[in-house]
């Protein structure tokens, strides 16, 4: 087995926000360096960036210790979000009537694979 065709993954199943809210920050990350991406999701202003970060962590984790990766050379290769449960709930309205409100609940998928070293040529 090879180890630079394979792919680390992380998985966080069940965060408190919208898959719609969150795709803006696993945008923002995709393609960069890990170490970069939690970098920046640091100085994120959006809440659920926490999350994110966290997921990534645990990303990183399982490449060093699972494939013996080297930390410095991964990268976020794909980072998506998908829906999972939906909380329901009501609110009293006027007349006796009640309107629904919907809780989403999302999964964070992320893949890190690491860069492949150039062999230098002399």
């Amino acid at each position: 087995m090879q180890k630079n065709n394979t792919v680390v993954k992380a998985i966080n199943k069940n965060v408190r926000s919208s898959p719609r809210k969150l795709a803006l920050v696993l945008n923002f990350i995709k393609g960069k360096k890990a170490e970069l991406a939690l970098r920046d999701l640091e100085f994120t202003r959006k809440r659920i960036a926490k999350d994110v970060s966290k997921t990534i962590k645990s990303a990183i984790s399982n490449a060093e210790n699972n494939h013996q990766f080297d930390i410095d050379n991964l990268f976020v290769k794909e980072a998506y979000v998908g829906k999972s449960i939906v909380m329901k709930r009501f609110r009293p309205r006027a007349k006796g009537r009640a309107s629904p409100i919907k809780k989403p609940f999302s999964r964070i998928t992320i893949l890190l694979q690491e860069k492949k070293k150039e062999k230098e040529t002399k």
